[in-house]
């Protein structure tokens, strides 16, 4: 895993293989951003002279090298554009974003070289962050079971040292060590989620998260797994209906982190489709290609409690990770069956394509049991919300107005993006069946929508009255880049929605809901 380390000194002797410069768009050509005026003093003022003879623009996240000729301890210098110029400073969440794209797309490029130094423009705390985590996200590289010498792949750059002028603060270095945890749990996750599915399935899913809770160290965490048995015995109809398909049974992993000064209490859901062929509703051929990613959120959920933890927020947070592997075998559950779900609701299903619903409301009711403030589920769920929203572009869903806009701000401050999404009820209707409590399918147009529904049917009350606050998180598209890299996002999977439930649980532990 890549490292991050905070130095402070003149920017032209910072020993590295390469040094990360920022530069801005204008109308005339481009202009340096003041972390890059040590490097352009060191190099007699031509370095925005010689980048646009390169043909450099400054355009967003667009990188150009130059050597320094011996006039700097770095031989390479990476300009790497931060869009329109603006007065030289990061401003909000969507500045801080950009950021980290930028800074992001220029580590990916420098994949092969062993350390790389960021000149930083301001050391202030925010900016300091946003910076490490773009270097960060953008350090990554998944090998899987490649076989030859490693090194004839260029791995990802494995020392970033961040340049400030004076010595940083004590409030820097905790920003340094947050991004680190961060960076950390976002490449678990990426790795989980690119992991083949004959060699991660519900099984394998549950050691490694049993392992990662492990390699946390934190006294504080404790795992617990249901396996097929158990969860036949349990009532959980949902994961066990979903799983009988597959010769490899279904688990459901709950991790949980306790704080002794904890006055909140979230729980984090998770869809776990280690791999989704459709069941007996057989998907086609192309759209099972990329189908040992349905196990997103899982993934997400499982790392961002271990984040939670190794940061220490006092907050109390449990994950649960409902896991199976969705098969057309001679036991699978056919359309028009019935499933008696955890918690003792009836489901029919008309297509069991729509499966990850179904394991969800299993972990949703048992999450609803410990009574927790409010309950968050991830998951790639529906094609549907990649055919309203694209490829960058989350849904939230939530039965509470005040905490859907509490997690959408938790999610912009940490830069991913979502979109609101309505929960009409006239769409519950078409769920209404004569012979179980509600139908799996609902209404076709607004797909996105319906699947909201039938989770929402799952959430429990508070023991004083009233629903459970909750949000439905679909990240069916930003969960998984097919096409090229881009910022700090690689091809696979993204690790997309843990940095926002980070957030989430940063704001409760500081009684922002």
């Amino acid at each position: 895993m890549t490292t991050i380390s905070i130095q402070s000194g003149p920017v032209a002797e910072a020993a590295a293989d390469a040094l990360i410069v920022g530069v801005y768009k204008d109308g005339t050509g481009i202009t340096l951003s003041p972390g890059a005026a040590a490097v352009d003093e060191a190099l007699g003022g031509t370095l925005a002279a010689t980048l646009s003879t390169l043909g450099a623009t400054g355009a967003a996240e667009e990188t150009t090298r130059v050597a320094s000729g011996g006039r700097l301890a770095a031989p390479l210098i990476v300009a790497v554009g931060l869009g329109e110029a603006g007065d030289g400073e990061v401003v909000g969440a969507r500045g801080l974003e950009d950021l980290r794209k930028a800074v992001g797309a220029a580590v990916r490029s420098l994949a092969g070289h062993g350390k790389a130094a960021i000149a930083l423009a301001d050391s202030g705390v925010e900016v300091l962050a946003a910076t490490a985590e773009g270097a960060l996200f953008g350090a990554y590289a998944y090998d899987g079971l490649k076989t030859g010498d490693p090194a004839d792949r260029k791995a990802p750059v494995g020392e970033i040292a961040l340049i400030t002028a004076g010595e940083p603060t004590e409030d820097a270095r905790e920003a340094a060590a947050r991004a680190q945890v961060l960076g950390e749990a976002v490449t678990a996750t990426r790795d989980l989620i690119n992991t083949p599915p004959s060699h991660l399935f519900p099984q394998a899913f549950a050691e490694a998260a049993e392992a990662a809770v492990r390699e946390a160290g934190v006294g504080a965490l404790s795992i617990e797994v249901l396996d097929d048995v158990q969860l036949r015995e349990g009532g959980y109809g949902g994961l066990t209906g979903v799983g009988q398909g597959s010769t490899r049974g279904p688990r459901l992993v709950k991790v949980t982190y306790t704080h002794p000064e904890a006055s909140r209490k979230l729980a984090f859901v998770g869809k776990g489709i280690t791999f989704d062929t459709g069941g007996i509703s057989l998907k086609p051929s192309g759209s099972m290609e990329t189908m040992k990613s349905d196990m997103s959120g899982a993934a997400a959920v499982l790392h961002a409690t271990l984040a939670v933890a190794r940061i220490g927020l006092p907050v109390n947070v449990t994950a649960w990770a409902a896991l199976a592997e969705n098969m057309p075998g001679g036991n699978a559950i056919r359309p028009s069956d019935v499933l008696t779900m955890f918690g003792g609701k009836t489901v029919e299903v008309l297509n069991t394509d729509a499966e990850g619903r179904l394991v969800l409301a299993d972990a949703i009711v048992a999450a609803s049991a410990e009574q927790p403030d409010a309950i968050v589920d991830v998951a790639t769920l529906t094609g549907a919300q990649v055919l309203a929203l694209g490829h960058r572009t989350a849904a939230v869903m939530a039965n509470d107005e005040e905490f859907r806009v509490q997690l959408e701000s938790a999610a912009e401050r940490a830069g991913e993006d979502f979109w609101p999404m309505p929960l009409p009820a006239h769409l519950r209707k078409t769920m209404d069946t004569q012979v179980a409590d509600i139908a799996n399918m609902g209404d076709r147009m607004g797909g996105m929508l319906v699947a909201g529904l039938f989770l929402q049917e799952f959430v429990g009350d508070h023991a004083e009255g009233g629903q459970i606050p909750w949000a439905h998180l679909d990240i069916a598209g930003p969960s998984y880049n097919e096409s090229g890299p881009y910022g700090y996002v690689p091809k696979g999977g993204v690790g997309f929605a843990v940095r926002t439930l980070v957030q989430l649980a940063d704001d409760a532990a500081n009684g922002l809901y």
